[in-house]
């Protein structure tokens, strides 16, 4: 049971994250910041707000998780593979 759920969680950060985990200038670490991200942003944070309390103050770094686009669930709509025959 604990093998599955290791593989799962594996998958899901192979498939699911594809932000950056360095800043492209300055090198620090911001692809831990990106789901915290989106859930203050679901709490109806405004932007700056959120990028403050992850303690993200340099405009590089911002930049990488603003200018972000979550490609993921647009492209597996497109999956040729039937939906539950890859965890078998």
């Amino acid at each position: 049971m604990l093998k599955n759920i290791l593989y799962l969680v594996n998958f899901y950060f192979l498939f699911f994250m594809i932000i950056p985990i360095r800043c492209f200038s300055c090198g620090k670490i911001v692809g831990n910041k990106w789901e915290p991200y989106v859930i203050l942003l679901n709490k109806n944070y405004p932007e700056s707000l959120a990028l403050d309390l992850l303690g993200l103050r340099r405009y590089c770094c911002r930049r990488m998780l603003l200018t972000h686009v979550d490609l993921m669930e647009k492209l597996l709509a497109y999956n040729t593979h039937e939906k539950g025959s890859f965890f078998v």
